[in-house]
């Protein structure tokens, strides 16, 4: 997988997991969905990006 999308992906499952850190904190159970939806999404990308890098090898 590329360097810059395995950092973007990070960075993604970060702030994913900064929203539903701060929802829980603040009782916004909204915001904790999305928190989790993101990382969700983007632990998704990660895994078909090792998908491709396993077939192009």
């Amino acid at each position: 997988m590329a360097t810059s999308k395995k950092v973007k992906n990070a960075g993604k499952n970060v702030k994913g997991k900064v929203k539903e850190t701060t929802g829980k904190a603040v009782g916004n159970e909204s915001l904790e969905m999305k928190g989790r939806a993101e990382q969700t999404a983007a632990d998704a990308k990660q895994a078909g990006q090792k998908a491709k890098d396993t077939l192009k090898h």
